[in-house]
């Protein structure tokens, strides 16, 4: 069978959906990355062995006529690719595929990998994006989600029909790739590290404020933030006054990388302030790694934490009570932060291993296969 891969940036094929190419190409099917152009699509045909197929797409906004040109230029290239079966990640795949899909007489399975900002900020954009919700989940075979809440938030505004839905444990983490070092090191001086984009919802102002305040109670603390600029459609940090930010010497900045294993392997908890999420791939890959966490208490990143056991869970929003839950991190003893990683490795393995996001993929294109 030939199966489409659609998401928004080829990045996030090469990053996020690396082992679902590989298992479905294992089980003998044709894959086909279809994603803007960028600095991975040649990788995903050279390394990972896909047909790479560009589309042109503006990830930001809601402009009926940009969006209507979108749904064209899908179904375009649904008719001429001619896939048994694509798969959709991402908002404006999840939407304007599905229709195209639909309209190419198709069938798709698509993943609600996060809410981005329309269900955290209410105002006229985001309720136009729940009728589009509304409107094109009528069509999907499968809808995956990512975490239980966001389930029951689409099911509670009635986009979606309850019997074609189901829970995956996020992306999952490969737990064979992602492990605890042979041995055990606390760092001196001690290392949090947060892996995001550069954007207001992943909560990077409150950890700029609360490397402050952890600074001041234990100066010498390292405190690292790991992740790219963005600063398109009104919701990433602009850069001048990330560089501002900069200035005051809280925090190191450590750009972007290909290898985020590397960086959690160095630090000794892992943080993230996120006001919503899917389930955060790097909290997972922090869990496997055998490192404690600091996350919030929303939808998304507290399925990656039993509150005390492998992290701690803070209020969205609020600086002081991540400060002061990472604070209370640095405090532990070696023994206790050892006992905390084992902790959160034993909920990768039994909870988030990638196994089980992949075995329900091969699933869903196996009855479609059976179906033709």
């Amino acid at each position: 069978m030939r199966v489409a891969i659609v998401i928004n940036t080829s990045w996030n094929i090469w990053n996020f959906r690396r082992s679902l190419v590989t298992a479905l190409q294992a089980a003998g099917h044709e894959v086909l990355a279809i994603a803007p152009p960028d600095a991975y699509s040649e990788r995903l045909q050279t390394e990972l062995g896909c047909r790479y197929v560009p589309i042109l797409m503006e990830n930001k906004g809601t402009n009926p006529i940009k969006d209507a040109q979108l749904t064209r230029r899908f179904y375009t290239i649904y008719r001429r690719e001619q896939p048994d079966v694509v798969l959709h990640y991402t908002i404006k795949p999840n939407i304007y595929g599905a229709l195209a899909a639909r309209l190419a007489g198709i069938p798709s399975v698509n993943n609600v990998s996060g809410l981005g900002t329309v269900f955290i900020v209410k105002n006229f954009v985001s309720r136009v994006a729940l009728q589009l919700y509304r409107y094109a989940f009528r069509f999907p075979r499968k809808v995956f989600f990512q975490n239980a809440d966001d389930r029951a938030l689409f099911l509670e505004h009635g986009l979606v029909r309850a019997q074609i839905t189901d829970v995956l444990p996020g992306s999952g983490v490969d737990v064979r790739r992602f492990q605890p070092a042979a041995a055990f090191r606390r760092q001196e001086p001690f290392v949090f590290l947060m892996i995001a984009r550069v954007l207001y919802e992943k909560g990077v102002e409150e950890y700029f404020e609360a490397a402050r305040l952890v600074r001041e109670a234990v100066p010498g603390t390292r405190v690292q933030l790991l992740g790219g600029i963005d600063e398109s459609g009104g919701v990433g940090v602009k850069r001048a006054v990330f560089e501002q930010w900069l200035t005051a010497g809280h925090i190191e900045y450590l750009g972007t990388t290909d290898d985020v294993a590397a960086y959690i392997r160095e630090a000794d908890c892992v943080v993230l302030p996120s006001y919503r999420e899917g389930t955060p791939k790097t909290l997972l890959e922090a869990a496997a790694m055998g490192k404690p966490i600091v996350t919030t208490d929303v939808p998304g990143c507290r399925e990656t934490v039993v509150d005390g056991q492998n992290g701690y869970l803070c209020e969205v929003r609020n600086a002081p009570d991540l400060a002061n839950k990472m604070l209370r991190i640095l405090g532990l003893s070696s023994p206790e932060l050892q006992a905390m990683g084992q902790a959160g490795r034993q909920l990768a393995e039994t909870k988030f291993d990638e196994q089980i996001v992949l075995d329900k993929y091969l699933r869903e294109v196996a009855a479609v296969q059976k179906g033709n």
